[in-house]
């Protein structure tokens, strides 16, 4: 029987073709001979308890000229679909947590729903890290700026960034004796009402920011190193990073065979490890990226891999 698989995601018509993660994921499904239905996240509703979407069957083609085909918009409800995969961009507001709400609801009817919602919301992507501190670099998360300003002096060369965000947006880097440290710290905390991320800057990141993706508690054996562009801190491909698939190090494998089945226990089947040197800095499970880029490089067929997984984890229920 053909799987009904269900895509919630930002506008179509706005992705990137050349490097998008999700149209990887249904190039897959198609491949599969799935039926896929496209959703945006303000189309979720509920109806007499039901969960319902207003959504669109959707056809998708390996053409940058025409890589996507939408029907016409009808209302249906979400159980009646096999697989939802969940792939809205941060930030992660109020609306993504209503999102994860209805997608719930969906759940307990069935529905499959790719990464699972209360994992979405339990597993922030800074602080979700911060549970693994034997292999993070020295951090604090804080809405305080004294303590905020006492890491920055103990450390000297820092990273300061929201917990809310993606892309390298507000990330901010402070180096000793630098004079901008007060109103980094009053702009990112809202004057002491947001919590914030501190980490110790780590020079390592001239080497490649490096993404490592879990699939199904599985790490491929490629990661994606995101190299900063010239008088950049970030290395985020957002902000002008170079990215170079590379074979994982035995640090990598080490970080990822020991995160890899924590995560995939709570429902999270695609996860992207962010790991600079041999430091774990976030654990990304909203939207994680780089499947093209590691795909083109090696030769890997990372959203066949996801499919798979799903079929699995169907075939378990």
């Amino acid at each position: 029987m053909t799987v009904r698989l269900a895509v919630v995601m930002d506008p179509i018509q706005q992705l990137s073709y050349k490097k998008d993660s999700t149209l990887a994921m249904l190039w897959a499904a198609r491949d599969r001979g799935w039926q896929l239905t496209y959703i945006e996240p303000q189309n979720l509703f509920v109806d007499q308890g039901e969960p319902w979407a207003r959504q669109q069957p959707l056809q998708v083609f390996t053409d940058p000229e025409h890589y996507f085909e939408l029907g016409p918009e009808v209302a249906a409800p979400l159980a009646e679909q096999d697989v939802i995969l969940m792939r809205q961009d941060p930030p992660f507001d109020i609306d993504y947590v209503y999102a994860t709400y209805l997608l719930e609801m969906a759940e307990a009817r069935g529905v499959l729903v790719v990464n699972r919602p209360q994992a979405l919301r339990d597993c922030n992507e800074k602080l979700y890290a911060t549970r693994f501190p034997e292999f993070c670099p020295p951090h604090l998360v804080t809405t305080r700026a004294a303590h905020l300003r006492q890491f920055h002096q103990e450390h000297g060369d820092v990273i300061f960034k929201p917990l809310d965000g993606m892309g390298g947006a507000s990330i901010f880097r402070l180096q000793p004796g630098d004079p901008n440290v007060s109103v980094v710290i009053e702009t990112l905390t809202n004057h002491g009402q947001q919590l914030i991320m501190a980490q110790r800057y780590l020079p390592e990141i001239t080497a490649g920011d490096k993404r490592i993706l879990i699939v199904d508690g599985e790490p491929v054996p490629y990661c994606l190193a995101r190299i900063p562009a010239a008088g950049e801190t970030r290395g985020n491909l957002a902000a002008g990073g170079r990215g170079v698939a590379q074979p994982l190090s035995d640090r990598d494998r080490e970080i990822a065979n020991a995160i890899g089945p924590v995560v995939r226990d709570k429902g999270l089947l695609f996860v992207g490890l962010d790991v600079i040197g041999d430091y774990l800095t976030e654990i990304n499970v909203t939207s994680p990226t780089c499947i093209r880029e590691i795909d083109d490089q090696q030769g890997t067929d990372i959203g066949g891999q996801l499919m798979d997984a799903i079929e699995r984890r169907r075939a378990q229920a």
